[in-house]
């Protein structure tokens, strides 16, 4: 049996923290900016830009209700996948890494399966970022990075 102090804990703890914050962002900006699609307007080169993505990112895969359910079934999967490295993993850099991709991953299937589509609107390309994206996608994005830089930079274990 596994101790509390294991690093996979902590995958679980941001991946809650995660979800709930993307959450909670998603809701206000459908409250603020709906119908329009704008949302308030805030200083400097991110806009507040309501958007439903049906697909997957940068627009591929866009479809209708079959595509909603594939997609939702398809990323609870994965989740499930990267909750069982969680659980298991012994480096705390890989258990934030995975706790910030499940957060996400989750975040968007509720998307999903609440809205039929991901809530995107943070939308940079003032500043050539051609998509826009949400919390949930960002914090996909840092988790992905932090594992990959924690395998680079990781001693490498030697064979015994």
């Amino acid at each position: 049996m596994r101790s509390s102090s294991r690093p996979g804990i902590w995958a679980f703890l941001i991946a809650a923290l995660v979800l709930a914050l993307d959450q909670a962002a998603k809701a206000w900006i459908v409250r603020v900016a709906s119908p329009t699609g704008v949302g308030p307007a805030i200083p400097g080169p991110v806009r507040l830009t309501l958007v439903d993505n049906t697909g997957i990112s940068y627009g591929l895969f866009q479809g209708g209700d079959l595509t909603r359910w594939v997609l939702a079934a398809f990323a609870l999967a994965v989740s499930i996948a990267l909750a069982v490295w969680a659980w298991r993993a012994e480096k705390l850099a890989t258990a934030i890494g995975l706790g910030l991709i499940l957060g996400g991953a989750l975040g968007n299937v509720a998307d999903r399966v609440v809205h039929g589509a991901v809530v995107d609107f943070i939308d940079a390309r003032a500043i050539h970022f051609p998509w826009i994206f949400n919390p949930a996608d960002s914090a996909i994005t840092v988790g992905i990075i932090l594992l990959l830089l924690e395998g680079l930079f990781s001693p490498k274990k030697t064979a015994t």
